[in-house]
């Protein structure tokens, strides 16, 4: 769908300024809050009470005085409520338009003024209620009565404390217990808690809705319940929560985002209603990324238009709307609403009610540009002041301009400009910038863009089925895509689908097709796009996703169509698809500052709902690392990174989830005596060296430094912790596996160690030492993470292992006894690796990357003591180089066995990204070998072992 341009368009705003021409400039007694009606009758009708209120910003506090004054006036409660709302909005008149009192101001007082008036009213009703009826009772788990609690729920602007002056207030009212009243002091008039609930609801209304000669407080309007007007006017938890699983419609999951419990105040301040969270987020925010959403947003914004369409139909005026028309606030809170439903699930951080703290987020997560979300703000709180404005003139709930040129000059006067073009310039400036954004996020057509061949625009047109659609573009595809789609049209999973979610899938392949036909995508890639969506089919979200976002579908079958792996890595986390609509996708690299600021992010907005359990948590951390693995993978497959930097973007990520782990982990031990723990971190081996690739598994060793009587028992349990944590299979998959074999002792030793005695093996003091091969490890070892000392004057952990690793590797060695015992381990590598037939092993073979390894290692074990040089572990390819220009080995050696590692670890790496086997045509790599050979007979001066 297209957003209609006919209704509200900036064009025709534009046409009030030709009742006011030319344009006189305005002054500062234009801004008078005089001008307004409203202000003239409260004036005229409340001279006295006017006093009553405090000075200054309306609050909580001064509302609750004046209404106790307005009390001892003689009004009743409900007649106090009334004449307090009337002070209180002639009160914001003067704060808004004569002192230009921020936006925040105003919504807070007309929020503040509402729960205060239903607070108020709850407290009547029940006090009545109670003495007709009883108490509504039930009893709790031991046995004992208790209350059952009424909740009066915000929606919309209510909710979110941005509530305007002469707003309607949504509602909807819930009830913890079903149960029976107590009956009055006679034990007679038992009702249900239904009853009572219905009855107290009118209660309410009757003391805040109800219009008497004083007016109401707000309109209240109970349309948002289930089931809406035909619908009970309170119902159980459990009747909300059967509603949600059973009927709740897609726009009423925006209706709820807002929603908040504000009265009673005594349910508020208890957390009484954190019950209900229960029931709501689940409704609002689905696990997955729900793009399903977009055609419900769609409809509902289409009948929202449809709807100001007819009310202009006869008064044109109404047609410049700042609230519905084209470009007005609906659409800036639709379009932050449509980014936090699809993404609030598995992105927590997005989860807030107020409009422009969400836009905030919003730009904070990456899913809107700085400047858009700046420039919506700007839009909303204009359009937000516009509107308040023009409710002030009458005190009406209407966001229609006004036609009076005296009217118009006031609202242009008190927002500051010096005449009314000026005024009406800007107007059409930021609402055409709403309504650009807005279309571009949801206006395009529903058909995803579909423009090649075979593209029939609305799938199951004519009275066709989606199913005999898709018959109809097979013979517009490639044979090989046609034979795999036409096995779809009698498929179990693609009959079960509801008729639209089969339409979007005759979509999907009409463009893909299209494509195909145009050569932007090979036949190759549509094939692994078949394969990986069929599993899917109803994962519904998905194939919404690829409909909704043409770039995210050319994207995906651009990566699936170079390597089979990343095909396989969707399949397994089909979640990450979504990384493919960032626009910072290809440009960006992995940062691992923000990486855990916004891991934290998720973790507070969890827990400020309750919802962070351990499984939660792990949930989080898996989907953290798999979206960044696969940006990593498409920055890959696109060639934006080498092989060294993709290596280095995984090994600093792996090194962050530890990080975050550990930190959640030690938070969340039972046993733990301290705030930090005083524990590091040894990786090893790839993880050590930066060389990790996808699937790698992390050679890590533990070791603590603690005091603590009882310290071997806490950091164990730690240790267990944190690998429980990392290799669990939960909903989501698992992070990594975890390799503790290179621990002092092997498999057979403690699984974390204190740091002296990891200290004392690796240095050969005792009986109880390391091995040579253990020492090679110890070439590649770094410090992780970790932290903490015993004393004030410890040394960091992290500068005593950098100590244990330099006294290691420079340890004086004799050169034959350690030719011999590299050479023998090398001999026991290759025998457990064994390459049969003619083919070259890019690993293994001799000539092969394992030579270049065994060989810097030598290296660095037998000269880093006279070349401090070689004791940093900054990787093979550089060792290499430093080991040249060292004079340890000929000119040009190290520069030719580092290009040669290099094409073999590139050869390994695009092996692996497509599946394929790591032995290629020894002709083909005959250079880099030959390379590699010298290198080794330089270095230990013999052949490598066959």
């Amino acid at each position: 769908m297209t957003a209609s341009h006919s209704t509200g368009s900036a064009a025709e705003v534009s046409l009030l300024s030709s009742n006011v021409n030319p344009c006189p400039p305005l002054s500062e007694r234009d801004r008078q809050a005089e001008h307004s009606r409203f202000v003239q009758r409260v004036r005229r009708r409340y001279p006295t009470e006017l006093s009553c209120l405090p000075p200054g910003e309306p609050v909580h506090a001064s509302m609750q005085l004046c209404l106790a004054q307005l009390r001892e006036r003689g009004l009743s409660v409900p007649a106090a409520l009334r004449v307090l709302r009337q002070l209180v909005l002639e009160r914001l008149v003067v704060l808004d338009c004569e002192q230009g009192a921020p936006l925040e101001v105003i919504t807070r007082a007309v929020t503040e003024l509402a729960e205060l008036a239903l607070d108020a009213a709850c407290t009547l009703a029940f006090a009545d209620l109670d003495e007709q009826h009883g108490a509504p009772l039930y009893m709790d788990a031991q046995g004992q009565p208790q209350r059952a609690r009424l909740w009066v729920i915000g929606m919309g602007k209510l909710g979110a404390r941005e509530l305007n002056v002469s707003s309607d207030i949504d509602l909807i009212y819930v009830y913890d217990q079903d149960g029976e009243t107590a009956g009055n002091a006679q034990g007679r008039n038992r009702i249900s808690h239904h009853e009572y609930f219905g009855k107290a609801v009118k209660h309410i209304y009757n003391a805040v809705g109800e219009t008497t000669e004083h007016g109401n407080v707000f309109r209240v309007d109970l349309a948002l319940r289930p089931n809406g007007n035909s619908g009970p006017s309170a119902v159980s938890l459990g009747a909300l929560e059967e509603y949600f699983q059973v009927q709740g419609r897609e726009w009423e999951r925006f209706a709820w985002l807002k929603s908040r419990v504000i009265a009673p105040a005594a349910c508020v301040k208890d957390r009484g209603a954190n019950a209900l969270r229960g029931a709501v987020l689940p409704f609002v925010f689905r696990r997955y990324l729900d793009y399903g959403v977009f055609e419900a947003l769609r409809t509902l914004h289409r009948q929202i238009r449809d709807h100001a369409s007819k009310r202009a139909a006869g008064n044109p005026g109404r047609s410049n709307d700042v609230k519905l028309s084209r470009g007005g606030i609906r659409e800036i809170e639709f379009t932050v609403q449509l980014l936090q439903v699809v993404r609030g699930g598995q992105f927590p951080e997005l989860r807030t009610r107020p409009t422009l703290d969400a836009l905030q987020r919003l730009c904070k997560a990456g899913l809107m540009p700085p400047a858009t979300a700046e420039a919506l703000a700007q839009a909303y709180e204009f359009l937000r002041r516009v509107e308040h404005r023009i409710q002030y003139l009458d005190d009406q709930q209407t966001h229609v301009m006004p036609t009076h040129d005296d009217d118009l000059a006031w609202l242009a006067a008190t927002l500051g400009f010096a005449d009314v073009c000026a005024f009406l310039h800007a107007l059409d400036m930021h609402r055409e910038l709403v309504a650009q954004e807005f279309d571009t996020l949801l206006g395009g057509p529903t058909t995803g863009g579909c423009n090649g061949k075979g593209c029939n625009g609305k799938a199951g047109a004519n009275g066709r089925s989606a199913v005999d659609d898709l018959q109809v573009v097979l013979a517009q595809l490639p044979p090989a895509f046609a034979a795999k789609v036409g096995q779809w049209c009698d498929h179990p999973r693609v009959l079960a689908l509801r008729e639209d979610t089969r339409a979007r899938l005759v979509r999907l392949v009409q463009r893909t097709g299209a494509w195909l036909d145009e050569g932007r995508v090979s036949e190759e890639a549509a094939l692994r796009m078949a394969d990986w969506i069929e599993p899917l089919l109803r994962r519904e979200s998905y194939l919404a996703l690829l409909q909704e976002r043409p770039s995210v579908h050319e994207r995906l079958l651009r990566l699936l169509g170079a390597a089979k792996w990343p095909a396989r890595y969707l399949l397994k986390h089909p979640g990450v698809i979504d990384e493919l609509a960032s626009q910072q996708l290809l440009t960006d690299r992995f940062d691992a500052a923000q990486f855990e600021a916004e891991l934290e992010a998720r973790r507070a907005a969890l827990h400020s709902t309750g919802e962070d359990d351990e499984e939660a948590l792990l949930n989080l951390l898996r989907r953290a690392h798999h979206a960044e693995v696969f940006r990593t993978l498409a920055r890959d497959v696109e060639k934006v990174l080498t092989v060294e930097q993709v290596a280095d973007d995984l090994s600093a990520l792996a090194d962050s989830v530890l990080r975050t782990t550990a930190r959640w982990c030690w938070a969340r031990l039972k046993n733990r005596h301290r705030d930090e723990p005083s524990f590091a971190i040894i990786g090893y081996g790839k993880l050590g060296g930066k060389e990790l690739g996808y699937g790698s598994d992390l050679d890590i060793v533990f070791v603590y430094e603690d005091e603590h009587e009882n310290a071997s028992e806490i950091y164990a349990a730690f240790v267990r912790k944190m690998i429980n944590w990392l290799t669990v299979k939960t909903g989501e998959g698992d992070l990594f596996e975890i390799d503790t074999a290179l621990r002092p002792n092997g498999n057979s030793g403690l699984l974390v160690t204190s740091f002296t005695a990891y200290a004392n093996y690796q240095q050969q003091r005792g009986s109880n030492t390391a091995w040579t091969w253990e020492h090679q490890a110890m070439t590649r070892a770094r410090f992780v993470l970790g932290g903490g000392a015993e004393g004030p004057h410890a040394p960091p952990l992290s500068d005593r292992f950098d100590a244990v690793r330099e006294a290691v590797i420079t340890a004086p060695r004799d050169a034959a006894s350690l030719a011999e015992e590299i050479t023998s381990m090398r001999a026991k590598v290759r025998a457990a690796h064994p390459v049969r037939g003619t083919q070259f092993d890019v690993k293994h073979s001799p000539g092969g990357m394992v030579d270049v390894e065994f060989a810097v290692q030598y290296l660095v074990l037998l000269h880093s003591r006279a070349h401090p040089e070689l004791r940093a572990n900054t990787g093979n390819i550089n060792l290499l180089h430093r080991a040249e220009a060292a004079g340890l080995l000929a000119p040009g050696m190290g520069e030719a066995a580092a290009r040669a590692y290099r094409e073999l670890r590139q050869i390994q790496h695009r092996a692996r990204l497509d599946e394929a086997p790591t032995q290629v045509d020894a002709a083909q790599v005959e250079d880099a070998a030959r390379a590699v050979l010298a290198l080794w007979q330089h270095v230990l001066g013999r052949t490598v072992p066959a």
